[in-house]
């Protein structure tokens, strides 16, 4: 698909030339290919065993769509879900911890907190690593730093040893406090660094050297036991390319919306974790930004995965931990926590590829698991058996069958009708279209049960905001899923269909230090908390330059407080003035009009402490220009129509079929109708109206409308 780029969309002089962004989905791989005053882009199935297949074939095709040659591209900007599956799945590297002597079973023990208070056959997730895999050392160090107890050289030759012996290809050492003290970890990796050169080690002190021990331990389990896997992966990618003739800088988005390094990003693979969905996030909120949204629901459904976020005032909401794999119905605790700067969203599995099925109580039940793109849906004809959401929305004649995914993958109604049937018809008494419709509603009301989740685990009512959807399931669900939510506004961007791929050209290069350093408030030290402000934003900053050296940078500061004997921070911004001269008194007033933002009132007569200290550094953007709204200057004119089936009332319709390119700005349409492009569809439900904007959003006010002639829907759109 080519598309000719927003006038307002300006680059630092830095970053003009021909770049692509690479999104690695479970099953499709997005490109999207930015040539001067153009874009490009290709759907191509996940090539699983070896992902750089489908991204050399997907760059051949929008390069020969732009009339270029692969050695034109100038940079490549890439989001995988590799390390996410591969935690999921546990299909790692065989991983061996070294922690300190009497804490091998935190990861295990958890939190001992219930996410499901009242289940009393509640199943804790298994921890990645077994118990015998699991290794500790005599040593100890306090929570100020002092050693208690020295690490005792021998122990850890003789540890080394017995590593050797048992194969391991990845090693996470995590001991007690070495975020404060990391001279002991330092030390053991010496000492594997010398007795064994080809084991990878990752060490808590550098991946996430921040307190809780739980939380810190497994996210340092999780970047050992995808470092190999990665590291392979993307030194193949970066060979693949240059023998193309790709030989141009590769850069990974990582999990917090920033850009980094490829040597960064195989060094610390679990940075990369939600990489797909933090372009999407990144993508929306630009959107929300260009339109002066305040409140967004940003809703991103591809074949695999549905991910919801919340965007405030054009930021997303961030967090410094997340869960991998929740695995009871979307509940806080039920999934493995990762402990690094993150772009806070909730991720289920609902994709296009999600697999219907009929439990023991005859109830429809759809995902987590998919078809992917090996063999997926089976109307892709590839060997597909189950009944996948594509089979339904194509049952429902949302979906044109020649024209799937560009015309490159020829959907079978047939195989798609006998799916259903045998999942889910015959079990249940329904027909086809009964099957269907059955389908749809069960995940469109998983995502909407998913995303009012979210909002009330932020005190968030939904009521006031805009959903802008994006990629290449999400504009056929959209509309359905603001009803269901109460949402009255939805905004389809153009290249939603490849929407985290165009994410990754819009983000800045970023890096996020973090630090736990405890201070009471009662105590507070202006030079220590200067010395250590300055430490990290020296760090963030060169991390940034070693992507961009060029590029203008800007930091933000925040410390997460708490009032003292709470187990949980807040975070409190800091001006670039407040952190280049900290005063405890001024911070501490922050705190408390944050908490009692947050909680209604501060706390009197208790002290407030610091936690943790952040400074995040990244290239500035150049300004976003506004979007001017679009005025109804005409009606679309509709030549062909399509029977579909109204998701909310069962009753089947003729909707009008528009091509999406055909729509200029001013131009409005009220539906029923289908909108058609290369990546995706839009599904316009009856009496919704719709209006394009000047840079090709598709905006849909999702209340009952009718015809701005003040004519009848039936006159309007014949």
């Amino acid at each position: 698909m080519s598309q000719s780029t927003d006038g307002t969309r300006e680059e630092p002089a830095s970053m003009r030339g021909f770049r692509a962004g690479i999104d690695v989905g479970g099953t499709f791989t997005d490109i999207v290919l930015e040539a001067n005053s153009s874009w490009h882009s290709a759907k191509v199935l996940t090539t699983h065993s070896a992902p750089e297949d489908a991204i050399i074939a997907g760059l051949r095709r929008v390069c020969s769509e732009a009339g270029l040659l692969l050695n034109s591209i100038d940079q490549i900007i890439h989001g995988t879900t590799l390390a996410t599956n591969a935690l999921i799945e546990r299909k790692g590297a065989k991983t061996a911890l070294i922690t300190t002597r009497g804490f091998r079973d935190v990861i295990e023990m958890r939190t001992e907190s219930r996410f499901e208070q009242y289940d009393l056959n509640l199943r804790l997730p298994e921890p990645l690593l077994p118990r015998n895999r699991r290794y500790t050392v005599k040593e100890r160090i306090d929570a100020t730093g002092k050693i208690l107890i020295p690490l005792a050289p021998a122990e850890v030759r003789s540890l080394c040893e017995e590593l050797e012996r048992a194969e391991y290809e990845s090693v996470a050492v995590g001991l007690l406090h070495s975020y404060v003290n990391d001279s002991h970890e330092q030390r053991i990796a010496e000492t594997l660094a010398k007795r064994l050169p080809h084991v990878m080690v990752s060490l808590s002190s550098q991946v996430s050297p921040q307190m809780r021990e739980y939380e810190r331990f497994n996210t340092t389990i999780a970047n050992a036991y995808v470092h190999p896997l990665m590291k392979s992966y993307l030194d193949r990618l970066s060979v693949r390319l240059a023998e193309e003739g790709a030989d141009c800088p590769i850069l990974l988005m990582h999990s917090g919306g920033g850009i980094m390094s490829l040597e960064s990003a195989a060094r610390f693979p679990v940075r990369l974790v939600e990489s797909g969905p933090a372009g999407g996030a990144v993508f929306a909120a630009d959107i929300a930004a260009r339109h002066g949204l305040e409140k967004v629901l940003s809703f991103d459904m591809g074949g695999t995965t549905a991910k919801i976020c919340l965007i405030r005032n054009g930021t997303p909401r961030t967090a410094r931990v997340f869960e991998v794999a929740r695995s009871y119905r979307f509940k806080k605790g039920s999934g493995m926590p990762i402990s690094i700067p993150v772009i806070d969203m909730v991720e289920i599995g609902a994709g296009g590829g999600s697999l219907a099925y009929v439990d023991a109580m005859n109830r429809i039940q759809v995902g987590p698991e998919s078809a992917g793109s090996e063999p997926g849906p089976a109307c892709y004809g590839r060997g597909g058996s189950g009944a996948a959401v594509t089979d339904a929305d194509l049952m429902l004649r949302r979906i044109d069958p020649s024209d799937f995914a560009g015309g490159t993958i020829r959907l079978d109604a047939g195989m798609a009708e006998r799916a259903l049937a045998s999942h889910v018809g015959e079990k249940l008494g329904l027909n086809t279209a009964e099957s269907a419709r059955a389908v749809t509603e069960v995940v469109d009301e998983n995502m909407a049960n998913a995303a009012r989740m979210h909002a009330v685990e932020n005190g968030e009512d939904l009521g006031g905001y805009t959903m802008i959807a994006f990629g290449g399931a999400a504009p056929l669900h959209a509309a359905r899923l603001c009803r269901k939510l109460g949402i009255s506004r939805c905004m389809i961007p153009v290249g939603a269909g490849v929407g985290s791929a165009n994410g990754f050209l819009r983000a800045p290069f970023s890096f996020e230090a973090n630090r736990t350093v405890y201070m009471r408030m009662s105590d507070f030290d202006a030079a220590l908390a200067h010395a250590l402000i300055t430490e990290m934003e020296e760090e963030a900053a060169a991390f940034v330059q070693s992507c961009a050296s060029s590029a203008e940078l800007m930091s933000e500061y925040k410390v997460y407080m708490r009032y003292r004997g709470q187990g949980w921070e807040i975070p409190v911004s800091l001006t670039p003035e407040q952190a280049r001269n900290p005063h405890g008194p001024t911070i501490l007033g922050r705190f408390e009009t944050e908490y009692a933002n947050l909680f209604g009132r501060s706390v009197e007569g208790l002290e407030a402490e610091i936690t943790v200290w952040s400074v995040n550094s990244r290239s500035v953007a150049a300004a976003v220009q506004r979007t001017a709204p679009a005025e109804r200057r005409s009606e679309a004119k509709a030549t062909e129509f399509r029977r579909i089936l109204d998701s909310a009332t069962g009753s089947p319709m003729d909707a009008a079929v528009i091509n999406r390119a055909d729509l200029v700005c001013g131009m409005a349409f009220v539906g029923p109708a289908v909108i058609t492009e290369t990546d995706t569809t839009v599904v316009l439900p009856p009496g919704q109206a719709l209006v394009t904007h000047s840079d090709g959003c598709l905006d849909i006010d999702m209340t009952d409308s009718v015809s701005t002639t003040g004519e009848t829907q039936e006159s309007s759109n014949g």
